[in-house]
């Protein structure tokens, strides 16, 4: 909502808004300065590298896909990511690896721990049901995946008084 009033406000014409992603009918007399300052004062980053904005599809694909029940179905990361953006996977995994210093398979495992945080906060699942949401098949295999991310075995994080989140855009 914020970026696209932020582009209408200064006279683009959209076609299409999604997460990481804007669509503009065209940007011939568009000030992408103005636009870029703008954003940047509302929380947002201009990207018009090609392989940021790739790492940014690839991001918000991979969030998609631990937020939604596609985790827990019996889908492979590499076929839902290379089928999200109609590219080979080892071009993503290695682009996204020398980018961002972690492979795609770690960086689901940190999606996946965050994700755990919230349904543990939420206390509505037991942790075999959280295991299973997020694509687990045991609850043992997640318990040691949380334990390794953030140091606390997920009773003693259920515990703390003091829940330690990260955004999801700050996972990396």
């Amino acid at each position: 909502m914020i970026v696209s009033q932020s582009f209408e406000a200064l006279g683009a014409t959209l076609v299409d808004v999604e997460l990481g992603a804007v669509t503009v009918a065209s940007d011939k007399a568009f000030d992408h300065g103005r636009l870029r300052q703008v954003l940047e004062n509302k929380g947002f980053e201009l990207m018009a590298d090609k392989t940021d904005i790739v790492i940014e599809q690839i991001k918000a694909a991979l969030i998609d896909f631990v937020d939604s029940e596609k985790s827990g179905d019996e889908i492979n990361v590499s076929v839902f990511l290379s089928g999200k953006l109609n590219r080979e996977y080892s071009y993503l995994s290695k682009l996204f690896s020398r980018r961002e210093g972690i492979s795609i398979e770690k960086y689901v495992i940190h999606l996946k721990t965050e994700k755990a945080k919230e349904l543990i906060q939420m206390n509505e699942l037991s942790f075999s049901e959280i295991a299973y949401a997020l694509g687990y098949k045991s609850s043992s295999h997640l318990a040691r995946q949380f334990k390794s991310v953030t140091g606390y075995s997920m009773t003693e994080y259920k515990n703390m008084g003091n829940w330690e989140r990260k955004s999801l855009d700050q996972i990396v």
